[in-house]
């Protein structure tokens, strides 16, 4: 049976908005539900997933240690870069199949067998990004799509029933043979858009929630 055997978690970011606990240790290491986000996180997806590769930066070196225990794949450095630099810029960029990207700061429950059936539906394309409904009190972007379910714009300045998850499933090769090096996320969407290579799944995940300052660790943990 096909399936993804590739995921990747960025977990490079500083958290300013999580200060003061992330003066003492990454965003990625906060507690939640006895254990930590990403540590959540990476046994969520081993569910699905053998392989599980995670960006670092900030506090690199505690959080590599502490993914290590945790039997991922590998870790990549990415201090000081982009969140899409990994992307051109680590062997990942030779992988010509698809893999998933999540961010350390999701609360999330999805079937991720359900999503690559998806997103062979969708025709494989280079980019597909998962949809969310918004949350109240969390800001996001719009995936704004034709009837294809072609993205058309990520963008704040119009509003349309899904947030922009964060949450990909993308093929490295695919858009490294596409595009130029770029530094974020944004920009290798924006070329890809242009020639129809950003899907929108239809899917929406069970449960997701972002966790972006401490009030909402503390709401995400008063309900576990």
């Amino acid at each position: 049976m096909k399936k993804i055997n590739h995921a990747l978690i960025m977990a490079a970011g500083r958290g300013t908005r999580m200060r003061p606990l992330t003066d003492i240790i990454p965003k990625a290491m906060a507690p939640y539900s006895g254990t930590t986000l990403i540590a959540a996180g990476i046994d969520k997806v081993k569910k699905y997933i053998k392989n599980i590769h995670i960006t670092v930066g900030y506090k690199g070196a505690m959080l590599a240690s502490h993914v290590i225990e945790h039997g991922v794949s590998s870790i990549f450095n990415t201090e000081g870069k982009g969140n899409a630099w990994w992307l051109y810029n680590t062997p990942m960029k030779y992988i010509d199949e698809p893999i998933v990207v999540l961010t350390c700061d999701n609360v999330v429950d999805m079937d991720f067998c359900h999503y690559y059936d998806d997103y062979l539906f969708n025709g494989a394309p280079a980019c597909m990004v998962v949809p969310v409904n918004p949350v109240v009190g969390l800001e996001g972007d719009y995936i704004i799509t034709d009837s294809e379910r072609n993205v058309t714009e990520i963008t704040r300045d119009k509003t349309s029933d899904f947030y922009c998850s964060g949450i990909q499933i993308l093929n490295p090769f695919k858009i490294n043979s596409l595009t130029t090096p770029k530094e974020n996320f944004i920009d290798v969407w924006r070329d890809l858009i242009q020639c129809q290579q950003l899907k929108s799944s239809e899917k929406i995940p069970e449960r997701w929630y972002a966790v972006d300052n401490l009030t909402q660790l503390d709401a995400i943990n008063a309900e576990n």
